[in-house]
């Protein structure tokens, strides 16, 4: 499985960087996640429950960052085990630049998943992936106004502006290679 896509974010680059790198962020923001820990420096445990189709799970897998380039850029290498529903390995290259608006996140994700999930079918494990990375980005970005909420004279100002046409959400990820691949036997973000 393969996905590339980006996102923008309403937060500063080093913001969108130091959540990215925040276990409690990524337990919050991980669909079905209900454990990221730190095993060590650019290493994580994880731990999440997926529904894909008829297969159900529990997968704990490990995280390691690597070709760290911060606030910019690193890579993510992932392995997941499901038991009986199968596996998930694979890389996400992430990366972060600023912008007028604040930053764009630009992912790379390259998977492979095994056992029970991969017998369901690419389409359903790449509607399960697509449809998880947009559940990690909404909740990504609900957690970084929470956090950062914008200056209350700039939401004045944003209120009385022209109206914004929506832009349609992209699917993403770091975390989301990362939860995808936990997903069909698959830990973003970041």
């Amino acid at each position: 499985m393969d996905m590339q896509a980006s996102r923008q974010l309403a937060v500063t680059q080093q913001q969108a960087w130091d959540a990215l790198n925040d276990p409690e962020v990524l337990k919050v923001c991980i669909p079905g996640c209900d454990r990221v820990e730190a095993t060590g420096p650019g290493q994580f445990a994880v731990g999440v429950a997926l529904k894909i189709g008829p297969v159900s799970a529990k997968f704990n897998g490990k995280i390691t960052l690597g070709d760290m380039n911060p606030p910019n850029s690193y890579t993510l290498t992932f392995d997941g085990q499901g038991g009986a529903a199968g596996f998930g390995k694979g890389s996400a290259k992430v990366a972060l630049s600023p912008n007028e608006g604040g930053c764009e996140l630009a992912y790379t994700v390259h998977a492979q998943v095994g056992g029970k999930v991969a017998q369901l079918g690419q389409r359903l494990v790449d509607g399960a992936a697509k449809g998880m990375a947009e559940d990690f980005f909404k909740r990504f970005d609900d957690e970084m106004q929470r956090r950062f909420p914008p200056p209350a004279a700039a939401v004045v100002s944003a209120a009385a502006a022209a109206p914004v046409a929506s832009s349609p959400r992209v699917p993403v990820w770091v975390w989301l290679a990362a939860a995808l691949a936990l997903a069909a036997a698959w830990w973003l973000s970041r």
